[in-house]
């Protein structure tokens, strides 16, 4: 199917997308469609280029707040899903289309017996994501295992960067480092992966999950607010400044870890989320003299005096 005809039969106009984030936050997208594969999210990128017309790429909606203003342009949801996995003796090698679901990766692992990927277990989000803000948790993160990333810059030819060229650090990378409307696009990563008892992945796995229902709140969110300050936690400087259980309308700083920010009435709007951060950010930043830095991004169209507090 060329692009046109995509666009013609499959787009959806002046889509939610709080339909498609995690927080279910989100003006509307005046363009959307789904590319179901790594084709038909090359072409829907070129011909969005080609035609001038600006697009971003979301994955599972994780670690991003949308604008109750919505996004102009063209929103393209990544639902791409190939994973083929080479297993030699003690290692193996795991090719992943960036649309895919981490968790699901993680549990493909572990069935396997190869090791790398269980810090994953129960994070939300997607492969590719994952690469643009190296996603981690447990001690570990996307870059520990990561071989080369697929990516394709704006206009031209998808090619394969190595760590090296995507700069990680700690959630953030060399991608992540554009605009939203102007990043590159990840098609696909390569892994590289070592054997282990099923067993042992499994008892891991099982750790991680029960630390993270312990420790994070349920319901709508959009994954940790703030980036952690060296030697410190973003969290426990939330919570010193008094802030865990506060409300702004229908979104709330969780009372059970103050760096998750809840939708915690389903109705919550973007801008209860945005005033949170803002107290938050001025909150602590006059009692102990840090500068937070989120780890969401901000998606749409925003008041761009506004984002200088917060972000």
């Amino acid at each position: 199917m060329d692009t046109v005809t995509l666009l013609k039969d499959r787009a959806r106009r002046n889509e939610p997308l709080a339909k498609h984030t995690t927080a279910r936050i989100g003006g509307p997208a005046d363009l959307l469609i789904e590319a179901r594969t790594t084709d038909e999210l090359v072409a829907l990128a070129q011909r969005a280029d080609e035609i001038s017309l600006p697009y971003i790429v979301l994955g599972g909606g994780a670690n991003m707040l949308v604008s109750d203003l919505g996004v102009r342009g063209l929103v393209i949801i990544n639902r791409t899903k190939e994973v083929k996995f080479t297993i030699r003796d003690i290692s193996a090698r795991l090719e992943v289309d960036s649309g895919v679901v981490l968790a699901t990766v993680a549990r493909d692992c572990i069935e396997r017996g190869l090791a790398g990927f269980e810090w994953a277990i129960g994070v939300p989000g997607t492969i590719g994501g994952a690469v643009v803000g190296n996603a981690g948790a447990h001690g570990s993160d996307t870059s520990a295992n990561l071989y080369l990333a697929k990516i394709m810059r704006r206009g031209q030819a998808p090619e394969y960067w190595t760590p090296r060229q995507l700069a990680f650090g700690y959630r953030t990378s060399a991608l992540k480092q554009y605009a939203s409307a102007e990043r590159p696009v990840v098609l696909s990563a390569i892994f590289d992966l070592k054997r282990d008892h099923r067993t042992n992945l499994e008892r891991r796995a099982s750790e991680y999950v029960a630390k993270r229902k312990a420790s994070q709140p349920p319901g709508a969110t959009m994954g940790s607010m703030f980036k952690n300050p060296p030697n410190d936690y973003a969290g426990r400087l939330i919570e010193a400044a008094g802030l865990k259980g506060t409300t702004a309308g229908g979104a709330m700083i969780s009372p059970i870890h103050a760096n998750f920010f809840v939708n915690v009435t389903g109705a919550a709007k973007a801008s209860d989320v945005k005033a949170l951060i803002d107290l938050a950010h001025k909150a602590v930043l006059e009692q102990f003299g840090v500068n937070l830095e989120l780890e969401i991004e901000l998606i749409g169209e925003w008041d761009t005096e506004r984002l200088r507090i917060g972000n």
